[in-house]
């Protein structure tokens, strides 16, 4: 029998409790106001045994007279990541939204959200009337679990069962994907299964074969997905969010970091068996391997040669991974419209001229996500600005037609339906040491950048554990809010009649730069329309057709604009 991670409530108050700890001989269920119970040591280091445990009891592994522990697979926790696990009913909130049927992939328009800096589960729930109004149809959130202290950017999680308690309870969470299914908005989850944070991970002191000493990732050893506990751990972690919390979606951060296909395609495959209703699985995936899209198993990938390439032409940034794409923007602009991926197995010079990526020109333009900003491209920049604050607001607005319009599925980050100036920086909740680490590293990232070659530039990155960091990171309303809103509102009520209805099995006909900074792309909709879009981020006018479009920014043709056209069969 295949053991599982976490608590197990039963009748009449009863749980069960597991622990997988083959490094130990004895481990001891603590529970908070009643006698301590030793637990069972079973097959294969696995840990067991049965108490009187109802929803709401505080609990804790105990290792020796030194050390205790919170349950891996916590379903919430008391007191932080180092404190006390709490027994969760999974089945104790009452659903309101049961008639709930989700939406199809085509259909999406999804923002990325930070839940801390919104205010909390609450906090997003408040804030979904207003995306209704403007036509975003999906709400990602970035990674929700326990972390250590009470901020964080969302990928120094540690325990990937539990909710963040200054986000909310499990039944708050709850209640947001429920007010959200209510106004017909879909909730997809990023969730990170390549690495765990630095504080509270206590797995090494217990399981050291969770993890891959000697194969190595920015984060430290790889997570050991190949053995059978740790495989479980993770595929059942993803179950727990789409059967208990009905989520719509998860997004799997970084899996080129995990290197394991098999893993992946079995989470996918388990997934699609156990779960009926719809969900969308999506990737990021560096490696931009067509061969996992094509395989049906996941829905779609993260784009992010989409955004690098619209950067270097937004503003001319070329440094670091951007000096992938600073020759002939706009040809590899047009690739990218026709065919996915830019990098399909060609030479990248930021890896050093190794092979990046496989064909991907066989793909629909739905298996890929497009979009200008996310929480990487704005919260790994040292000052974590805004494509607000780096390009011409003409040249941005064009872009975002592009975006908005393309059969390729679009994300936005929070703020940018309100042209934010604010940042988006890395944040954390470090204390001691730790905090100082933290604080230093995240410096000396950016020593290579010519902007921070200086030591004394490189002491005005902020400080990602000083409260101001965080503060600093909420999406304002930019000085052009009402404009903005109004742009997005328009150009998506444009997407949702035209275009959306007619995604599904939507090809690309092809795409060509006219110019240094300007592309006219192609695509066949499904009821035989052809979908044509010119932008031009250039300075001079190109030749566009000379129909009324469905929607332009600026002048079609002239410098600083973008227009669609949607001519019938």
């Amino acid at each position: 029998m295949t053991m599982r991670w976490g608590p197990e409530p039963g009748a009449g108050g009863q749980t069960t409790f597991r622990l997988w700890a083959p490094d130990r001989d004895a481990v001891t269920l603590e529970i908070d106001d009643a006698a301590a119970l030793p637990m069972e040591r079973g097959e294969g280091g696995w840990f067991a045994v049965a108490a009187a445990a109802p929803a709401g009891t505080r609990y804790r592994f105990r290792l020796s007279d030194d050390l205790a522990v919170p349950d891996p697979a916590s379903r919430a926790q008391d007191g932080g990541v180092n404190g006390w696990s709490v027994v969760v009913d999974p089945a104790g909130y009452r659903w309101r939204s049961d008639d709930w049927a989700g939406r199809p992939w085509e259909a999406m328009v999804i923002e990325e959200v930070h839940v801390g800096l919104l205010g909390g589960f609450a906090g997003v729930a408040a804030r979904l009337p207003a995306l209704v109004d403007l036509g975003i149809t999906a709400i990602e959130l970035m990674p929700v679990n326990a972390f250590g202290g009470t901020r964080n950017w969302g990928y120094d999680g540690v325990l990937p069962y539990a909710p963040a308690e200054s986000y909310g309870t499990p039944d708050d969470l709850r209640a947001l994907v429920d007010r959200a299914h209510e106004l017909g908005i879909s909730v997809f989850l990023d969730v990170v299964y390549n690495h765990f944070g630095p504080d509270g991970n206590y797995l090494g002191e217990y399981a050291k074969g969770f993890f891959h000493a000697d194969v190595k990732t920015p984060w430290g050893g790889a997570v050991a997905v190949d053995e059978e506990p740790a495989r479980r751990f993770f595929i059942d972690n993803a179950l727990m969010w789409l059967e208990d919390y009905r989520i719509d979606g998860l997004r799997f951060d970084a899996v080129h970091a995990i290197a394991n296909n098999g893993f992946l395609d079995a989470m996918a495959a388990e997934i699609r068996e156990r779960v009926t209703r719809p969900v969308h699985l999506v990737l990021e995936n560096e490696s931009n391997d067509a061969d996992r899209l094509a395989a049906g198993k996941f829905d779609a990938q993260w784009n992010d040669d989409f955004h690098n390439v619209l950067h270097v032409l937004l503003t001319g940034e070329d440094d670091a991974y951007y000096a992938d794409f600073a020759e002939r923007p706009a040809e590899r602009l047009a690739r990218c419209l026709s065919e996915g991926f830019i990098y399909q197995g060609e030479g990248s010079p930021n890896h050093d001229g190794k092979p990046r990526g496989t064909p991907s020109a066989h793909l629909p333009p739905t298996r890929f996500v497009s979009f200008l900003q996310n929480h990487d491209q704005i919260g790994n920049r040292a000052l974590g600005e805004r494509l607000t604050l780096l390009a011409e607001p003409a040249k941005l607005r064009a872009a975002t037609l592009l975006l908005l319009l393309s059969p390729q599925v679009p994300l936005l980050f929070m703020g940018d339906t309100t042209g934010s100036e604010s940042p988006f920086l890395f944040f954390t909740d470090f204390h001691d040491e730790l905090a100082d680490a933290v604080r230093e590293g995240r410096r000396g990232e950016f020593a290579k950048f010519a902007a921070f070659a200086d030591p004394a530039k490189r002491e005005a990155i902020p400080d990602p554990n000083a409260r101001a960091t965080f503060d600093r990171s909420r999406a304002q309303e930019g000085p052009q809010a009402a404009e903005w809103q109004a742009l997005y509102r328009r150009l998506l009520a444009v997407r949702h009649e035209r275009i959306v209805p007619h995604l599904a099995g939507a090809t690309a006909i092809g795409a060509e730069a006219v110019g240094e900074a300007a592309v006219v792309a192609r695509w066949r909709l499904a009821d035989g329309a052809t979908l044509t879009i010119a932008l031009n981020l250039g300075d001079t006018a190109i030749t566009v057709p000379a129909n009324e479009p469905v929607a332009a920014v600026g002048t079609p043709g002239d410098a600083a604009s973008a227009a669609a056209w949607i001519d019938p069969a």
